[in-house]
């Protein structure tokens, strides 16, 4: 294969990718008006229906007109050959690997980021806002991207370094290397990130005592859950929308709750969504979650480690002589299609996990609880209620409500 080819390759891949995600678009669109089903009758009034529409209406527009934008840029910097003027910049600057594939990824982070800035403040400020769902001060949005920066620069900065050392030290057994690396901290996270990320975003308290500790308490009991942290969040900093997630492993386990959750749910709600997250853990389904992170993680290092000094992939984007960086870019763009497949499974494993944590929850004799919780954090959030099938299969990490509910009924 010549470089033009591979160029070509590049090209279709991308072009592939963003017309099948155009065409799931306007399959999900076609059942916005389909009716609801009885199972869901209540959800939504005449009124709160009409608004709910209006809000798909709006994602679909500004989505299309997002991601339009994203395919038509990264077509002018691929025909324009940017990726090459970047690397010729880097180079100019410093004689090291590292530095210069840290330059490059931070010169093409830096711009996305401010090429995306109007999308990211019309989203939050304008649509979300108009439907009554932001609650984000500017404040807090300047305060969010100066941190999410910040972190990048000091976590992903020297994580990278390390990779691209081994790279440069390593070797054939540098994928290897790299992927001890990559688990370690995948692991690492998982366990931590409650505990030293999510707090410089969000306040955690302890839930309080009062009747909702207590029936925590008393359905802990039965779980045989050993209850040390349940926390609530102030998600309504930022957003009305209600959530719970479990995180961690072994001892680091901890339930959030988020604020609007409590706020929006009776006490025996909370608690049915409470046990679908202590169903995840019983389930192990945080655990093998990161396990198939690890091993995907594995065979795409692997493979990079095959192609990484493959000057085809370079001369592709018009650079001569391969490097690291660009390397990388051109194997991710290659690779996005085993992505899509990988991540589909992972979707299809997710849905199923939620299905077993629903069931769980259903077995303590919270299934009508759990239900009636669903629909009221379905409702406030205006949910697509009917969407199609062929969306969900390749989008949806959860099932659709009205299959959740039939699960959770059959048991």
């Amino acid at each position: 294969m010549s470089a033009e080819q591979m160029f070509y390759l590049i090209i279709g891949i991308i072009s592939v990718q963003f017309v099948f995600e155009q065409w799931l678009d306007y399959l999900n669109k076609g059942r916005w008006q389909s009716p609801i089903p009885s199972e869901l009758e209540g959800v939504y009034d005449d009124d709160k229906y009409k608004k709910q529409q209006a809000y798909q209406k709006a994602n679909f527009g500004f989505g299309m007109l997002s991601e339009f934008f994203s395919f038509a840029l990264m077509m002018a910097v691929l025909f324009g050959g940017g990726f090459a003027i970047v690397n010729g910049w880097v180079m100019q600057w410093s004689d090291s690997v590292i530095v210069q594939s840290i330059l490059f990824f931070a010169v093409i982070g830096g711009i996305s980021t401010v090429l995306n800035l109007p999308f990211s403040i019309y989203g939050t400020f304008v649509i979300e806002e108009r439907f009554g769902f932001n609650k984000t001060t500017v404040k807090t949005f300047v305060l969010d991207a100066i941190k999410s920066m910040l972190l990048t620069a000091l976590i992903g900065g020297p994580l990278l370094a390390l990779i691209i050392w081994l790279y440069a030290s390593a070797g054939s057994l540098f994928w290897f290397y790299a992927w001890l690396v990559s688990s370690a901290f995948m692991i690492f996270m998982t366990m931590f990130y409650t505990t030293l990320i999510l707090p410089l975003f969000n306040k955690q308290t302890p839930l309080e005592a009062g009747e909702l500790r207590e029936a925590i308490e008393s359905f802990s009991a039965k779980a045989g859950f050993k209850l040390d942290n349940v926390f609530v969040m102030d998600g309504s900093k930022r957003s009305t929308k209600a959530n719970a997630f479990f995180s961690g492993l072994g001892s680091r386990k901890r339930i959030v709750l988020y604020d609007t959750l409590i706020n929006d749910l009776s006490t025996e709600e909370i608690v049915a969504v409470l046990a679908h997250e202590v169903g995840h853990y019983k389930l192990k389904h945080t655990l093998w979650g990161t396990i198939n992170g690890v091993l995907q993680t594995g065979v795409m290092l692997f493979l990079f480690g095959l192609v990484v000094n493959s000057p085809l992939l370079s001369q592709a984007l018009g650079v001569n002589q391969p490097n690291f960086h660009i390397g990388l870019l051109v194997f991710g763009i290659l690779y996005s299609p085993v992505s899509f497949l990988t991540g589909m499974f992972m979707s299809l494993f997710s849905r199923k996990n939620e299905y077993a944590a629903d069931a769980y929850a259903a077995s303590f004799g919270l299934g009508d609880a759990l239900i009636s919780g669903l629909k009221t954090i379905s409702g406030n959030a205006l949910s697509n209620l009917t969407p199609h099938p062929t969306y969900v299969f390749f989008h949806y990490s959860h099932p659709p409500l009205l299959q959740r509910i039939k699960a959770i009924k059959a048991k």
